[in-house]
């Protein structure tokens, strides 16, 4: 019997792949600090998008993967570029004439606009990590505010002074002939203004550590590298970070993808080991344009908890993580469905199929089962006929298709219904459009609500094994009968009539979940045309 680690071993989930790829960087002796270092970067110059929650997800899965593959300890450090210059305002924030007054400087010295935090980088952070500890991540956070200032950086902003030659090498190659005229890999903080500069340096004084320049008032200026007097550009901050810490791992956008050489070059030049990396596709919004936080267009992690479980969302991160991705409200349902029907196959499964099934990455291989009787699809077609206005009013309908179902002993189920209710109103019944049938259509819906009126009027599930399946088999039949071909015009004809959406449940399920007398009346009235009026 193949072991689990054996399986990790061979298993082709990319979190294992990328596990093993980590592991080789290992193979002739383990980390001389001690553990194996995951990094995620996060610039808060917005509030958190939920591109941001991906890239902590997925590393997590990589970390969990490299962990049953390995006995190396390991960490994960979300590290925060809050001292980074607050370029422009964000549109999706309160307080804008406030904060066009302080542009340019670090997010962490921006008052906060919300008026909670000592400043904007302090609020943008608190959110990051609420939004992270929703989702019981082990992880440490770092602010860069906190490392600069702190002095922990200074050995390497010291070694980036000596090498500061060679860094402007690497960056210049990358520069168009105009911004190398004034490009700098150090960024001063004004000692008055309190803004980030963007000026060229007139001398960088490796054997004093201190830079000198002009500012903008034509005023010359010698700071410390040291002490959070300046901070590193981006692109070079990441390397003398990856140096600093001695990172392993990190994975980023594809946007970054161009600048890996940068990133590793610099790394190398200031004494460190470039970390492996992953590159991940960007998130789209519903109308196929980057997610950005400036713009805060596409789902933020509260929208998406407003109408599913923490587990779904996960589950959504670990599909393709190199394909790009629509993140729009349409997706979530799909991914509930998807997420409890692999929850359901990990039991039965052996070790190779449920190294590769996404539900042992997204609960680190404590895999709960799963209580969800009903799919979330169905929940909301229930909410659509039922006219429910709270999960209470489709728990009737769930205890007589699941009559042992109780909200204590099925709390999935529950905070499902809930979920379905509120995704219904907000999403769902704006949408819908009722039709007439067609002739052909007419006369089999009516035969369909004669064959459910000629059933004894006992309990389904008595006269049954499986209603659903039973049902299923009756509305097949009418389609085959009534000739219709393709038979998938029949399953649309019904979802387009009764339901008023092109897609719907299995319809036999659909019946033995809201009735066999409520059905009919139903098709009853839609046959009548109300649910066009």
């Amino acid at each position: 019997m193949t072991s689990f680690r054996d399986a990790a071993m061979n298993s082709k989930a990319w979190p294992f792949e990328e596990a093993r790829r980590l592991l080789k960087r290992y193979e002739k002796k383990d980390p001389e600090k001690g553990y194996v270092l995951f990094e995620t970067g996060y610039g808060p110059s917005g509030l958190p998008h939920i591109g941001t929650f991906g890239e902590v997800a997925r590393t997590t899965m990589i970390r969990r993967a490299f962990e049953a593959i390995s006995d190396i300890p390991t960490r994960l450090i979300c590290f925060s570029d809050d001292m980074d210059g607050m370029r422009k305002v964000p549109g999706n924030v309160p307080n804008q004439d406030m904060l066009r007054t302080h542009e340019q400087k670090p997010l962490t010295s921006v008052p906060d606009p919300f008026g909670e935090f000592e400043s904007f980088g302090d609020h943008n952070n608190a959110m990051l990590r609420r939004f992270l500890d929703t989702f019981g991540f082990e992880y440490e956070f770092a602010s860069a505010t906190e490392y600069y200032k702190s002095g922990k950086f200074d050995a390497m902003l010291l070694r980036a002074a000596e090498k500061y030659d060679e860094i402007m090498a690497i960056m210049l190659k990358s520069l168009r002939e105009e911004r190398q005229q004034t490009y700098s890999c150090f960024l001063p903080i004004h000692p008055e203004t309190g803004r980030v500069l963007y000026v060229p340096m007139k001398e960088v004084n490796a054997k004093d550590g201190t830079v000198t320049f002009d500012d903008e008032d034509g005023r010359e200026w010698t700071l410390p590298v040291t002490g959070g007097n300046v901070k590193l550009q981006w692109k070079p901050d990441f390397g003398m970070r990856w140096a600093a810490l001695d990172v392993d791992f990190e994975m980023y956008g594809k946007d970054h993808s161009t600048n890996t050489p940068i990133y590793d070059g610099i790394c190398r030049v200031l004494g460190g080991r470039a970390p492996e990396h992953f590159t991940y596709e960007l998130f789209l919004d519903a109308n196929g344009e980057k997610i950005s936080k400036s713009k805060g267009n596409g789902l933020s992690i509260d929208e998406w908890l407003t109408y599913a479980s923490t587990e779904s969302l996960s589950y959504f991160m670990y599909l393709k993580p190199k394909t790009a991705k629509r993140m729009h409200f349409d997706v979530i349902p799909k991914a509930v469905d998807e997420y409890h029907q692999q929850l359901r196959a990990y039991p039965d499964q052996d070790a190779d199929k449920q190294a590769n099934n996404p539900v042992w990455h997204i609960h680190g291989g404590k895999v709960p089962e799963s209580r969800m009787v009903v799919p979330f699809s169905m929940l909301l077609n229930l909410a659509s006929v039922a006219g429910a206005t709270d999960k209470d009013g489709l728990w009737g309908f769930i205890k007589r298709y699941a009559p042992d179902a109780t909200p204590a002993s099925h709390p999935d189920l529950d905070q499902a219904a809930g979920f379905a209710v509120r995704y219904f109103n907000d999403f769902v019944a704006p949408e819908r459009q009722f039709r007439l049938p067609t002739d052909q259509e007419r006369a089999a819906i009516e035969d369909l609500r004669n064959q459910l009126a000629e059933l004894p009027k006992t309990d389904l599930n008595v006269q049954f094994d499986d209603p659903s399946d039973a049902l299923q088999t009756m509305v097949f039949a009418v389609g085959k009968a009534h000739e219709f071909e393709p038979l998938r015009d029949w399953f649309k004809a019904l979802y387009e009539v009764l339901l008023g959406a092109s897609q719907g449940p299995r319809f036999g399920g659909f019946i033995a979940l809201y009735g066999v007398d409520e059905t009919i009346g139903l098709i009853d009235r839609a046959l009548a045309g109300e649910l066009v009026a």
